[in-house]
């Protein structure tokens, strides 16, 4: 059996990923090594802290993380 290049197997791995019904997505995500990543999570973390809203939401979201749990 011949070894199939890098560029092959990718091509394989997809074209059985759309047969199955998924589609290739793309997306832009921040850098945590980027200058001010830390800074800006800190300051996010303050608002979403200090609004009553949020925390309604980030109580669901650790609701949530400790199904695992039980």
């Amino acid at each position: 059996m011949q070894k199939q290049s890098v560029t092959e197997r990718v091509s394989t791995y997809r074209s059985r990923q759309r047969a199955a019904g998924f589609k290739s997505v793309q997306i832009w995500v921040p850098d945590p090594k980027a200058p001010g990543f830390a800074e800006e999570c800190r300051r996010q973390s303050l608002v979403a802290a200090n609004d009553p809203e949020e925390m309604h939401d980030l109580e669901m979201l650790a609701e949530i993380a400790d199904w695992d749990e039980e």
